[in-house]
């Protein structure tokens, strides 16, 4: 049984490694794009600045952080921090406006907001599942 959990984690640490990269290459790809999208959020435009880079830097971080068991449970963390931003941010915008950009890259962007928030509740519980699994049945490396 221990060995399906680990394997659980695993899962749940490639997902999040596969999709912080994905988002923040996309992200790099098409940074202007990014930036813009960035400052047209009235929440977001006081920071337009510094945080395109801050959200970058955050999912590159936490996908390395992903890649080794012995800072898996702050990698995990980090993406449940992240998502769960994601997310608040996306209800507060659905609950006060209709028709702003969506700032993420890729696939990501084609979503509507209904869809994306779906999406980000899902990766909300799938990151408390693999960090409770962690927390569980991961041995400290010796």
């Amino acid at each position: 049984m221990k060995k399906a959990k680990t394997r659980i984690i695993e899962f749940v640490s490639y997902f999040f490694i596969l999709l912080f990269c994905y988002a923040g290459i996309s992200k790099l790809m098409d940074f202007e794009n990014f930036q813009v999208q960035i400052s047209a959020s009235p929440l977001l435009s006081e920071f337009s600045e510094f945080l395109p880079y801050a959200i970058i830097i955050a999912e590159f971080l936490i996908a390395g952080l992903l890649c080794y068991p012995k800072t898996r449970n702050i990698g995990l963390i980090g993406s449940f921090v992240l998502m769960l931003i994601f997310t608040g941010y996306i209800a507060f915008t659905l609950s006060t406006s209709n028709n702003l950009p969506c700032s993420c890259g890729g696939i990501l962007e084609k979503m509507s907001w209904h869809q994306h928030l779906y999406f980000n509740i899902g990766c909300v519980i799938l990151s408390i599942t693999g960090l409770g699994l962690n927390l569980r049945y991961s041995r400290p490396a010796e």
